[in-house]
């Protein structure tokens, strides 16, 4: 499940990008099957063991193409081991909302960004992120757990401070919110409800065979329902290292 559209972010074969938080590494593995020059970021060496894994699987595989290249990096995203203007692109999904010191996490990806370079952020949209905080204390007050929920035009003009111009935002995965919305009813830690058991099924049916009702039912609900909020940006030539 892919929350970047990467024709929107301008991504090419060859460009070097940097998945910063990556997580489970959804977004790395489309990228470097599209033949980029993937860094995948994380502070969990468990979820690095596991990305670098799937990318030798894939190599093994013949499922990316020549001149494609993808490593693993462990690190804090508030002092990236990486020079400045190092990367063409970066994808910070889901990750600013976890972050108390987030004005400094997005100093330093712009940092490393090279001028003109793009980025995407996403983070939880407020109406349903407040839902979820409004059903269950554990969604979000655990450890490593949601400590902020953005308005959109808060996280812009954050973003804005650090060096980046906005270009375009859209929401994504509106389908994804009433499941979110019943497992914090039912309790976010309980992996046997009924409820919660059939939408994930649903969903995952969604994700593998993508039919046409569903598909446009979740474009017409993202506007209000979206999960994610996706926002891409640019940094214009001059911009000061922070």
């Amino acid at each position: 499940m892919l929350t970047v559209d990467f024709d929107t972010l301008g991504v090419r074969p060859g460009q070097r990008v940097l998945d910063l938080g990556c997580g489970a590494g959804r977004h790395a593995f489309e990228l470097y099957r599209r033949g980029l020059r993937v860094v995948a970021f994380d502070h969990a060496e468990q979820d690095l063991a596991e990305v670098s894994a799937m990318f030798a699987a894939m190599e093994q595989e013949g499922e990316v193409p020549d001149g494609a290249e993808a490593t693993t990096v462990q690190g804090d995203a508030l002092d990236l081991p990486f020079p400045d203007e190092s990367f063409d692109h970066v994808i910070a999904s889901e990750i600013l909302e976890h972050i108390p010191a987030d004005e400094q996490a997005m100093r330093e990806l712009v940092r490393v960004l090279k001028p003109g370079g793009r980025v995407s952020v996403t983070v939880p949209s407020r109406f349903p992120e407040r839902v979820c905080w409004a059903l269950s204390e554990r969604y979000h007050d655990v450890e490593g757990g949601h400590v902020r929920i953005y308005r959109r035009n808060q996280l812009l003009d954050r973003l804005r401070a650090a060096g980046l111009r906005p270009v375009h935002h859209h929401h994504a995965h509106a389908l994804h919110s009433p499941y979110w919305w019943l497992k914090c009813a039912v309790g976010v830690e309980r992996t046997d409800h009924p409820l919660t058991g059939l939408y994930h099924r649903m969903l995952v049916w969604d994700m593998l065979s993508a039919p046409w009702l569903t598909r446009t039912l979740e474009r017409l609900l993202n506007p209000v329902l979206g999960k994610s909020v996706v926002t891409y940006l640019y940094k214009p030539a001059g911009v000061a290292v922070a």
